[in-house]
């Protein structure tokens, strides 16, 4: 990790900041604030998950109001709303209740911002509101919605569209809009995270995708494939994060906990359940192999009423996958994960919220307040105890400076902790509404959006 390169960028152009990690130092942040202290400024805003941006005087958030898509720019000394734009919606996806239509967050490279909505595709402004370009994709396969976001790299718009079928990498000009390359995903089903990237001293940038099942890594340039390592659960949300030359992934998914039954090769199921030869299993043929109809609905990837050979493929894999956070050293080539995982970790994980490297520890929340720190070297727990007070799930990802690590729950529940291995509690703040963003911290401020308004703070 270059922390002069998150010292000089003057602000937090994507989601968790500068490379993704979470992380703003040089200024004091507080440690006790609320909806009545230590407030800067407040605003109501449009409903929507996406956590904000700041990039120069301007904070960029995404937000749905009645059937609009919006794309909205606050001041960032005030609050005031400087512009908003509409997004086409040419469709209504379907998402589960903890998701919005307008969950993904948006990206700068400091002169544009990036949107994207799974309700129409990808959109391009000037920070100063100027329609630049769209890019329409989808309609997606993904039932519970989108929740990938764009990052910007390079001149490049990169974003991830993983579903069930069709799965993809698209990377765009952030100028024109023009598609520099497309790559297919058939390896992988429905996923929400970031992509983050990797510059080895030799050789090709990396984009370093999280997907279900195995993370993958890509050349930059060309968008070839280079190297891969499986054993992560299935529908992965939270990024990968590159720091000194390692990368941490966290994936976790209902069912991985524990050791699992053997599920047989396609070819044998088929030949004693395909009652009709017909090379696919209907519910009724699932249901003599111990396939009720909920598990027979999920594995239905393509929803035609069958199981064929690549989704008993995808129904193999989550029936044996483990959940885990896992250091890996990059730079291999082909299948690395026999040869480049240094340790793994399986207890005590986070569904959503990304790990975060600060104060030379590894940070995770487990919903439940469970919080643990991790030496990033050996894997081995450092410290772990419960966030007494903050006991709920954990949508947003924990973000720290100025010696504090700030976890946030659903219920908006704000836990500031000494950031050190062997942490302890120094602040605990009621937002009094649900929060699922992830907050922005920048010049000594904290940027926090909460269900119906946003927030400013510092000490004051």
């Amino acid at each position: 990790m270059s922390w002069l390169l998150l010292l000089a960028f003057a602000g937090w152009p994507q989601f968790r900041g500068p490379e993704a990690l979470g992380i703003s130092e040089g200024h004091k942040l507080p440690a006790e604030f609320g909806p009545k202290k230590n407030v800067v400024w407040v605003v109501p805003l449009p409903s929507g998950h996406s956590s904000p941006i700041v990039v120069d005087n301007r904070i960029f958030v995404t937000a749905v109001e009645g059937e609009k898509l919006l794309t909205i720019a606050l001041a960032r000394d005030t609050g005031n709303e400087l512009w908003r734009q509409e997004a086409p919606r040419p469709r209504k996806e379907s998402f589960q209740k903890t998701n919005t239509a307008a969950s993904p967050s948006p990206a700068s490279d400091g002169q544009r911002v990036f949107s994207f909505f799974g309700d129409f595709g990808l959109l391009a402004y000037t920070v100063e509101g100027k329609p630049l370009w769209q890019m329409p994709l989808g309609p997606f396969n993904n039932p519970n919605g989108h929740g990938s976001s764009p990052v910007v790299f390079d001149g490049t718009v990169v974003l991830i569209c993983d579903q069930d079928t069709n799965s993809f990498l698209v990377a765009a000009d952030a100028k024109s809009g023009k598609v520099r390359y497309k790559v297919e995903r058939p390896e992988v089903t429905r996923g929400y995270a970031i992509p983050t990237f990797y510059r080895p001293k030799k050789g090709p940038v990396e984009i370093i995708i999280p997907g279900s099942y195995l993370t993958v890594a890509y050349n930059f340039a060309t968008g070839e494939k280079l190297w891969w390592f499986g054993g992560m659960s299935w529908q992965s949300k939270s990024p990968a994060i590159v720091v000194d030359g390692m990368i941490y992934q966290s994936s976790w998914e209902t069912g991985g906990d524990g050791p699992m039954p053997e599920v047989p090769e396609f070819d044998q199921v088929q030949s004693s359940s395909d009652k009709d030869n017909n090379g696919k299993l209907d519910a009724a043929e699932a249901l003599t192999i111990g396939i009720k109809q909920g598990g027979f609905t999920s594995a239905d990837l393509d929803h035609d009423g069958f199981m064929d050979a690549r989704e008993w493929g995808f129904y193999r894999m989550l029936k044996q996958t483990r959940n885990a956070l896992v250091a890996v050293r990059p730079g291999g080539r082909g299948d690395v994960s026999k040869t480049h995982v240094s340790w793994s970790y399986s207890k005590s994980l986070p569904n959503t919220a990304a790990p975060l490297h600060y104060g030379g520890v590894l940070w995770i929340v487990k919903d439940g307040g469970v919080l643990t720190t991790i030496n990033p070297k050996s894997g081995d727990v450092v410290k772990q105890g419960r966030l007494t007070g903050a006991l709920e799930q954990y949508w947003a990802s924990p973000v720290a400076g100025d010696g504090k690590v700030y976890v946030i729950s659903g219920a908006g529940k704000v836990v500031v902790l000494k950031g050190a291995g062997e942490w302890e509690i120094v602040g605990m703040n009621d937002m009094e509404e649900d929060v699922f963003a992830t907050p922005a911290l920048v010049d000594g401020r904290i940027y926090l959006r909460t269900r119906n308004h946003f927030y400013c703070f510092a000490s004051l």
